[in-house]
């Protein structure tokens, strides 16, 4: 089938290549326009512009965009949309917040435009492994959209699906990454703790490697960790800084908002925050009130 990618950063661009290699006609287009010329070696077709998605494409048009969430993905929609046709797909593949996909699905749907929204999960490693694809849409829509989704996925049947009407993909992606979020703490949690135990001289990269086969915590991110200690397994050279995506705190706010207690993915979102602060007012203060009620010792700046 003939599709656009809009975006081609980590994710949008590996995704255009795999794409390629599945036999689709790919049209991409993004803000730096050097970043598409790898993909123009490789037989993609450059779009002009937005707006010239709709002159220099045929109908049905599929779009895909694959910008950050909120602004970007706002203004582009914006620009391009005026020049679609009715019965054309617009795919948004960012990690939008659910609301803002079914207000958009209304919206485009007033003007004639089916819109599905994609969580895509896989990283950079989905050029080689696939991607896992949640959609939420029509189900006429998505059905149109099944040749691109087989491609891009690990196999033709596994990996993506049609979960839901819109909204439905982005948010079972934000669960996806609440849970994500929970399962990372606890593994950085375990190993901190085996790290900790310093008698024992354990090799937490042979542990990683270990756990890997047969054992009942074996998961892709763990094969993640492992390949990460073997490169330095001190992580000397990581600062201990910890960024969140906005899809946790989503989560977490969705099971505040729907009476569902969810404590190991709150807890896993406040430790991301707690890693950015370089000094914890809260963490002096505990400190400072056990040295009042039990005399015991703190550390001061001197002490340091």
């Amino acid at each position: 089938m003939q599709i656009a990618i809009i975006g081609l950063g980590r994710m949008g661009g590996n995704m255009a290549h795999r794409l390629l290699d599945g036999g689709h006609t790919v049209y991409v287009w993004n803000r730096d326009p050097a970043k598409a010329q790898p993909l123009v070696e490789r037989g993609a077709r450059q779009l002009a512009s937005l707006e010239a998605v709709g002159p220099q494409m045929e109908r049905r048009r599929a779009v895909w965009f694959m910008l950050p969430a909120g602004e970007p993905t706002e203004t582009a929609l914006e620009r391009l949309t005026p020049h679609l046709e009715p019965d054309d797909v617009v795919i948004d593949g960012g990690n939008a917040n659910y609301h803002d996909s079914q207000r958009r699905a209304s919206q485009l749907r007033s003007r004639g435009l089916a819109f599905v929204d994609v969580g895509v999960s896989g990283g950079v490693w989905g050029l080689r492994e696939g991607y896992c694809l949640m959609a939420g849409g029509e189900e006429a829509a998505v059905s149109f959209l099944a040749p691109a989704l087989r491609t891009l996925a690990p196999s033709a049947d596994h990996g993506w699906a049609r979960v839901g009407p819109s909204g439905a993909g982005h948010f079972v992606k934000m669960i996806h990454n609440g849970i994500e979020y929970g399962m990372m703490q606890a593994y950085a949690e375990g190993f901190e703790i085996l790290r900790a135990k310093s008698d024992l001289g354990l090799d937490l990269h042979q542990i990683a490697e270990m756990w890997r086969y047969g054992s009942v915590v074996r998961s892709w991110l763990l094969d993640l960790a492992a390949a990460a200690l073997q490169a330095d397994a001190t992580l000397a050279t990581i600062d201990d800084w910890v960024a969140d995506s906005g899809e946790g705190r989503w989560t977490v706010q969705e099971a505040i908002d729907l009476d569902v207690p969810a404590p190991a993915i709150s807890l896993a979102l406040w430790m991301r925050f707690r890693s950015r602060q370089d000094d914890s007012y809260a963490a002096r203060l505990l400190a400072a009130m056990r040295q009042q009620f039990g005399g015991h010792a703190v550390k001061t700046s001197t002490s340091l």
